[in-house]
């Protein structure tokens, strides 16, 4: 017990370590990034900073894999350097048992990144993306879905309008049984108009059997409406943009995510994207213990052996591959070319199968 909380001491010393090293280095990197897209005249340096701090830790959790990979080379190759994992087995311990701390010590940074990184960085994300889009454009929009129909809120120059509608297709283009109601910029609501159809098209709503009320003080508004068979209104909204104000899986915490995808079918839409990066998030902690496997079967062996470079290359590489490959999968289930589970948890498990056979095979031939 001594010496696997002695391993797994040393693994999270170097885990931790590599953190600070990235967290600098993508902080000095977004601020870049920040400067370029923001104007320091326009938002000031405190606005510019507050965007930092709440991209960065998207950023960080991004590259998890990276810096698991990279922190089990670092141990393995300092462990091998001070003949430290020479006198383990000496003592009679097997490679699978020294591997025993530091994938528990993987496995545990993962648990702790779904369950609690993970709600914060949705948080964050969410916060950064409604800035962005409210300084670079100045205007909001928000959405609501729910068993009983579905609303929205756009906004600009003109003012908001407030959207609601009892149903519409799978990716929110045409609304149906739909209300608008427009607010006057700093005031109370303009006008209401009722539709049989919203269509959404480039630049504008196209709706159909619509019937008009003006809502000014002191008028009988049923007495001055008005009925078209056809009539457009003007907006920023994009199918795109409706479908990231609540389909952007990574603003929306894991503890929230079933419940999310309830409401999302309930209203007709496609959850696949949600189900996979769901299912993607609960199974990270597998595949941080994957990275931890491919460095140990590259790098166990003794310096004296040579090639040290080579391989610690080769378990890089090895990473890089795997995490691709994941990648690639996650694409291929939110197209629905296969399914979902097996998109997610396909590359970590098999990830894990052939690190332990690359490991079995370097220990005892």
């Amino acid at each position: 017990m001594t010496m696997h909380l002695y391993f797994a001491r040393r693994f999270f010393v170097y885990f931790l370590g590599l953190t600070a090293v990235f967290f600098v280095l993508l902080v000095l990197f977004d601020l870049m990034e920040q400067l370029r897209r923001f104007s320091v005249q326009e938002l000031g340096i405190v606005r510019i900073l507050q965007m930092l701090v709440l991209n960065v830790p998207k950023e960080l959790y991004q590259i998890f894999p990276l810096i698991m990979i990279l922190s089990s080379l670092v141990l393995f190759l300092n462990l091998a350097r001070s003949s430290e994992l020479v006198v383990a087995r000496a003592s009679g311990r097997s490679g699978l048992m020294i591997l025993l701390a530091p994938v528990s010590v993987a496995l545990g940074i993962g648990l702790f990144g779904v369950t609690t990184m993970n709600p914060i960085v949705a948080a964050t994300t969410k916060q950064y993306d409604q800035l962005a889009l409210f300084y670079r454009t100045g205007a909001s929009r928000a959405i609501s879905i729910g068993s009983t129909g579905l609303w929205l809120r756009q906004g600009g120059d003109d003012g908001q309008t407030v959207i609601y509608a009892h149903g519409s297709n799978h990716d929110a283009s045409v609304l149906v049984d739909v209300d608008f109601v427009t607010y006057r910029e700093g005031g109370g609501p303009s006008q209401r108009i009722r539709a049989a159809q919203a269509e959404l098209r480039t630049g504008e709503w196209h709706l159909t059997d619509a019937k008009i009320w003006p809502l000014d003080r002191g008028i009988n508004s049923e007495a001055q409406s008005e009925t078209r068979a056809e009539m457009t209104i003007s907006t920023t909204l994009t199918s795109d943009q409706i479908r990231d104000s609540f389909g952007k899986p990574r603003t929306v915490s894991v503890w929230e995510l079933p419940q999310l995808i309830g409401q999302l079918e309930d209203a007709g839409f496609s959850t696949r994207r949600h189900q996979m990066w769901l299912q993607l998030e609960l199974s990270q902690p597998v595949f941080l213990v994957a990275m931890v496997l491919v460095a140990a079967a590259f790098t166990m062996g003794h310096t004296r052996m040579g090639r040290t470079g080579l391989m610690s290359l080769a378990a890089t590489l090895s990473g890089f591959g795997l995490y691709y490959i994941r990648n690639f999968a996650r694409i291929l289930g939110e197209n629905g070319q296969i399914p979902i589970e097996l998109a997610a948890w396909a590359p970590p498990l098999a990830s894990v199968l052939l690190a332990l056979g690359l490991v079995l095979h370097m220990e005892d031939g």
